[in-house]
């Protein structure tokens, strides 16, 4: 963990020396609910606020913040490859580039964020990969998008950063069933909760969707966004609370 200024920053061993964060809510403007460092737009936040924040971030990570770019994410298996920041925010859940100063950003509150690198080929990768994306190949999409600008699979590294983990992520049987008729072998990612619901592995499927594409090297930081209110926003704590919208967490990579 690399602190800069107020803001809390996890690092990964495995993408080093690739430049990356995955930023906790710590050292943001906004308060409230959203109290800490909420970088999404798309939330009730006053404007001004999360602007402060993505400031704060893309001076963090050293870029301008017009280089700090993230998508309008719609729990999608969409990858868009950018040579410099677009005009407007794309509708899609991961980004790659071989493009040297532009940071990509992934917004989560529960979701994975995942960052990848083939730090050899220069090329580098951020996607949103929450069940439904994840279910859909947002991640092996992510690949295949890199090994298009030169990137090896064999070769390129991910990460999962904090999202929900499996003792506080509940589903009911028909998403078992859902995942049932993909792979009945999907099965081992689920195991038995309370009132005959079951308790998801997301981070853990998220692994196993990243090694059979033939990843080569692939982690989970295991930081719990549920469990831990002070560092962490979480959609499914929101919910249970009955809070009326939620803070998002950033994560970024930039070559």
């Amino acid at each position: 963990m690399t602190p800069t200024a107020t803001l809390e920053i996890l690092t990964a061993d495995a993408l080093a020396p690739v430049r990356h964060g995955f930023f906790t809510r710590k050292g943001g403007a906004s308060s409230g609910i959203f109290a800490g460092l909420n970088c999404g737009p798309g939330s009730s936040d006053m404007a001004e606020m999360v602007e402060i924040n993505r400031a704060r971030v893309a001076d963090a990570m050293g870029v301008l913040p017009e280089g700090l770019v993230t998508l309008n994410q719609v729990h999608s298996p969409l990858v868009v490859a950018l040579t410099e920041p677009p005009a407007a925010r794309l509708r899609a859940d991961a980004m790659v580039t071989a493009t040297p100063g532009l940071a990509l950003g992934v917004l989560a509150a529960d979701c994975q964020p995942v960052l990848f690198a083939d730090r050899e080929a220069g090329v580098i990768g951020a996607a949103h990969a929450g069940w439904r994306g994840t279910l859909d190949g947002v991640l092996d999409a992510t690949l295949d998008a890199m090994e298009a600008l030169g990137a090896r699979r064999d070769r390129t590294t991910a990460v999962i950063g904090p999202c929900i983990s499996q003792a506080a992520y509940e589903v009911g049987p028909e998403f078992l069933d859902r995942f049932m008729a993909e792979d009945p072998g999907l099965s081992r990612f689920f195991i038995n909760g309370a009132g005959g619901r079951y308790l998801f592995d997301l981070p853990g499927y998220g692994l196993h969707r990243l090694r059979e594409a033939g990843i080569g090297h692939a982690e989970w930081t295991r930081h719990c966004t549920y469990s831990d209110e002070q560092r962490f926003y979480s959609y499914r704590r929101t919910t249970h609370r009955r809070e009326a919208d939620y803070g998002r967490l950033i994560s970024v990579i930039r070559l």
